[in-house]
């Protein structure tokens, strides 16, 4: 079902899309993106993270560099209260992406469409929250840092507007927020150059947690220290993020019961499907307008190859973004008909590193839909094929919303429910939010 559909709705409406993105784009180049601008480009951010860690860019002596850096265990704080209290301040960092001014940039980061691709965002957010830590962690009198500061968590990402245009410069700006002992808070924030004037596009909260050289356990982080009634706030709301991901964690689905309302919606979808001429359990009907939840998945297969590693030889977690957001896209807008927008991306847990090799399986599964809304869960797990052992490294949950009334999903199994009643709390999450 799901095959004829997606080729159906990736071509409508592209010749009308790229006329109005095309008329967007004259006024798209920002007078401080200009050619020999010191500022930093998108680009270089990767190969700053390696000098700053000491890795290199070719295979091999990547992995001698890598060996090396057990020697810079040494330099590592044994307490917070060794290190000195940073400022948010000291973590700014501002990036260009400049796609206006820099046409031979744009082939990168263009769709079909001619819309920007948004996996390729992630993958520069991803970056960027990386190299945000290491500026608040940064210690001048070390050649090389002996963290390897990872991403824990994608907390959240919420779209100001729809449309990112692929001839408008693109600025990302940044700085932590809030620290625990060995955990770090990062906001960003990306603005697109549009008639005369940067808007906003998407505010993102990343959780990145700092390890010892090896990336075997934790390492303490410097603290923050807020100046300002306005720094205090954004620490305050980092305390209520983490509260809120711990309460969040303690009440999931897998460890604990549905609430009674949770419940009494399961009971209200399966008295909804049962075939009224037959007083039966096994008798289930699909309601009108209506998808089987199984019916509304799609799969992917990914080969984690050396190119797509980060600078600790494991897979770059913002290739693994890009590919679950994609894939995740496909799986909306087979399901809807139409070209879904991104609505939030909400709760990203990077449970397990990717090692380079693996065989990475990615399942996406619509698991919610409210209205035009769209709630698709990604779930990645690497399989060993020696073994034959499946083991989870990636849960994502992303929000669409269609240009029309999209049908209901349905659950079957109680699984399935269960995938429902998340999907549906991430989904509410998301509208209060």
């Amino acid at each position: 079902m799901f095959s004829k559909r997606l080729m159906t709705c990736l071509r409508p409406c592209a010749s009308l899309t790229s006329r109005r993105l095309l008329c967007a784009e004259a006024k798209g180049t920002a007078p401080d993106m200009a050619e020999g601008n010191p500022l930093l480009h998108v680009s270089n951010v990767r190969k700053r993270l390696r000098e700053i860690v000491g890795a290199s860019t070719n295979w091999s002596d990547h992995r001698q560099a890598m060996s090396e850096r057990v020697s810079l265990s040494s330099t590592l704080a044994r307490s917070q209260s060794e290190l000195p209290a940073r400022s948010m301040k000291d973590s700014l960092v501002e990036v260009h992406l400049p796609l206006g001014s820099q046409p031979q940039l744009r082939e990168k980061y263009l769709t079909f469409h001619n819309t920007v691709r948004f996996g390729r965002i992630l993958e520069d957010l991803d970056s960027l929250a990386v190299l945000i830590s290491y500026a608040h962690t940064y210690n001048p009198a070390l050649k090389r840092s002996p963290l390897s500061i990872v991403t824990a968590l994608v907390d959240k990402i919420d779209m100001r507007q729809q449309a990112i245009y692929p001839g408008c410069d693109i600025k990302f700006t940044g700085h932590v927020t809030w620290v625990g002992k060995t955990s770090i808070e990062a906001k960003m924030h990306m603005t697109q150059y549009r008639n005369g004037a940067y808007s906003p596009v998407l505010d993102a909260t990343f959780v990145m947690v700092a390890r010892d050289p090896e990336n075997k356990r934790a390492a303490f982080v410097n603290p923050l220290s807020p100046e300002g009634p306005e720094e205090e706030e954004l620490f305050r709301q980092g305390e209520v993020n983490k509260s809120r991901r711990v309460e969040l964690s303690t009440a999931s689905l897998l460890k604990v019961a549905p609430t009674a309302e949770e419940r009494n919606i399961v009971h209200g979808l399966f008295l909804n499907t049962l075939d009224a001429k037959t007083v039966s359990f096994r008798g289930r009907l699909l309601p009108p307008d209506s998808v089987w939840m199984e019916d509304a998945k799609l799969k992917g297969l990914e080969i984690c190859h050396p190119q797509e590693r980060n600078i600790f030889n494991r897979i770059f977690g913002g290739f693994l973004m890009r590919k679950a957001y994609e894939l995740g896209w496909a799986n909306a807008c087979a399901f809807g008909g139409g070209r879904p927008g991104l609505v939030a991306v909400d709760d990203i847990l990077f449970q397990k590193p990717v090692e380079i090799g693996s065989l990475l399986l990615l399942s996406s599964q619509v698991c919610y839909t409210e209205g035009k809304h769209i709630q698709v869960r990604v779930h990645s797990e690497v399989f060993d094929p020696l073994t034959r052992q499946h083991n989870t490294t990636n849960v994502f949950h992303f929000t669409f919303a269609s240009d029309r009334h999209v049908p209901n999903v349905v659950p079957r199994t109680y699984g399935e429910s269960m995938l429902y009643l998340d999907g549906k709390r991430h989904f509410n999450h998301t509208v209060e939010y």
